[in-house]
């Protein structure tokens, strides 16, 4: 035994002072399922036991809630906007201690570099960062990636930081899996010989196909929208991950599945949540606010963000209040509106906490963009019917939608009343001038363009518009700023965000990105677009989520898995 933990026992012992005392606290227990009235102490950032010890530091918690802390199991740190330190400033404040991150977005752009950019950039941070290692860079061969990691990347990455990287991130080429794929299954093996938690993302699959993708090795899934799917998914094993981000709205819908009996199988968890929601909604203390309103007993809804994770990604000592487990936890106003007093992050006041950025070199500019000119972006006539990507409210799920297309001298064209927007994907990372080009209804748009380089999962350059000259300069805003979001309209360039660090964040304080993203928000919506038309955007580009979706190399049939072209016949 260390001379650390020796000392521990004795001071658990209560043979010498803790650090601290929460007094007179109703304690909400995962592990026992109670809530109940007691004093916990701490002492070297670790919960030394329940009882009234003596301590150079006494809370006297008057009765509030003592809660753990909260666990994010599966976000992409990246589609926040910012960087890991400021993200870590803005969730711990809302009561989130840890998080288990797949880095893919990064890993898309800068492949192996930008994984372990990640992992220098949250190491030492008072929020606990854990990652898994992107199972699909490429998502897709439908797609143009700056980068690839194969099967021996995978492993040796794991290899590498054995206590950072928890497993492999969800593998969304479930056909891949279904149909024995080498490369596929050789990633899934390389987690599983090591004893790795192995992550699904199965949207819609059902069946002898969900079957077989089980057996093959992921344990969770974070894609399911309707009840139906969840409750298939959860019969067969898999640990439900109930999600609400800031696009993708499926907790509600997901609810009324959930009871004392089975909550232990399921997590909430966020996914994508940018800098504005977690300035002004939350983190995961949004969603457990969000399970309590729709009906979940508050004790399962904070089992949900806290011991099941925990125990789902093998987090020993993480995610309850009991003794040797890290001291993160919050003291609650109020257990049903969820309302946070404190946060403390292994014994500390949050106030006293450094979240000052790793000083660790930044990533050049990643964005290589070929030649544009307004001709780039026409689209020849080849029919009379288009096939046209349809947004559903709420969803990363889209509809395929044949339309008769508007022509004009020779050319297919936007059509503001319709509620149809010219869509492009154009390769950012090789200069390479490839183009797909589409349509999508439903973004709102009447005039002008948006662009940026956030696009799921491969982050080309994704640009919808109401003609050809505003989209080019949209375009050649994000080009020049090294990666960003711009809106733009009548030639004139209405408002930016650059996004220098691979095209994905922003390397200014959380606020000064909230505030610019929310004027590119209040400008998109002066030109009709959509509440958070960027978010919606950059989920348009992504050929894993059904059904139908556009990449550099054209329109995409998620459904037959395969490209397809724009026109009917």
């Amino acid at each position: 035994m260390s001379d650390v933990n020796e000392c521990l026992v004795g001071r658990a012992r209560g043979r010498a002072e803790a650090d601290l005392l929460f007094r007179n606290v109703r304690l909400v227990n995962v592990l026992s399922g109670e809530i109940h009235a007691v004093d916990v102490a701490v002492a070297d950032g670790v919960f030394l036991g329940f009882g009234d010890y003596p301590a150079k530091k006494i809370i006297d918690g008057a009765g509030r809630y003592l809660v753990p802390g909260l666990i994010d199991g599966h976000i992409h740190i990246e589609s926040s906007q910012i960087l890991p330190a400021e993200f870590a400033r803005l969730a711990a404040a809302h009561g989130t201690v840890a998080v288990v991150a797949d880095p893919h977005e990064i890993a898309n752009v800068m492949g192996v570099p930008g994984v372990e950019f990640m992992l220098a950039a949250s190491a030492g941070l008072p929020l606990s960062f854990f990652f898994m290692v992107p199972s699909c860079v490429p998502a897709t061969t439908m797609e143009t990636s700056g980068a690839a990691l194969d099967a021996a990347a995978v492993a040796a990455l794991l290899q590498k930081y054995p206590d950072r990287l928890l497993g492999l991130a969800e593998v969304m080429n479930f056909p891949g899996v279904v149909n024995r794929e080498p490369e596929t299954m050789a990633k899934i093996v390389a987690a599983r010989v090591l004893g790795k938690v192995v992550d699904g993302h199965a949207p819609r699959l059902s069946g002898f196909d969900l079957n077989a993708y089980i057996i093959a090795g992921p344990g969770s899934d974070h894609e399911a929208t309707s009840l139906d799917e969840a409750r298939e998914k959860l019969r067969s094993g898999m640990h439900l991950m109930l999600r609400e981000g800031s696009r993708e709205h499926n907790l509600e819908d997901l609810l009324p599945l959930i009871n004392c009996y089975n909550s232990s199988n399921c997590s909430l968890v966020s996914d994508d949540r940018h800098v504005i929601d977690l300035l002004h909604k939350g983190h995961v203390d949004y969603s457990i606010r969000k399970a309590i309103a729709g009906g979940i007993a508050p004790l399962n809804a904070v089992q949900m963000a806290t011991i099941n994770p925990a125990r789902y990604f093998g987090l020993k000592g993480r995610g309850a209040i009991a003794p040797g487990y890290r001291a993160d936890c919050l003291l609650l106003d109020d257990l049903e509106s969820f309302t946070i007093a404190q946060v403390f992050l292994a014994g500390k006041p949050f106030s006293e906490a450094d979240f000052a950025a790793p000083q660790i070199p930044l990533p050049g500019n990643t964005v290589s963009v070929a030649k544009l000119s307004e001709a780039s972006f026409k689209i020849a006539v080849q029919g009379t019917e288009i096939k046209v990507i349809g947004l559903i409210p709420g969803q990363l799920v889209t509809e395929k939608i044949i339309l008769p297309a508007r022509i004009d001298a020779g050319y297919a064209r936007a059509d503001a009343q319709r509620d149809i927007a010219k869509l492009a994907v154009v390769e950012r990372h090789h200069g390479s001038g490839r183009i797909g080009l589409g349509f999508v209804q439903g973004l709102g748009l009447t005039r002008g363009a948006l662009a940026g380089t956030v696009a799921h999962d491969s982050h080309n350059l994704i640009i919808a518009g109401m003609n050809d000259a505003d989209m080019l300069l949209a375009a050649q805003v994000v080009k020049d700023m090294g990666g960003g979001l711009a809106v733009v309209s009548d030639g004139r360039i209405l408002g930016r965000l650059p996004l220098p660090v691979a095209g994905l964040m922003s390397v200014e304080k959380a606020e000064t990105t909230a505030a610019a993203l929310a004027a590119l928000q209040t400008h998109a919506a002066g030109l009709g677009a959509l509440n958070d038309p960027f978010m919606i955007l950059s989920f348009l580009a992504l050929p894993v989520i059904p059904s139908l979706k556009l990449s550099d190399l054209g329109l995409v049939d998620v459904d037959e898995f395969s490209l397809t072209n724009l026109w009917l016949n």
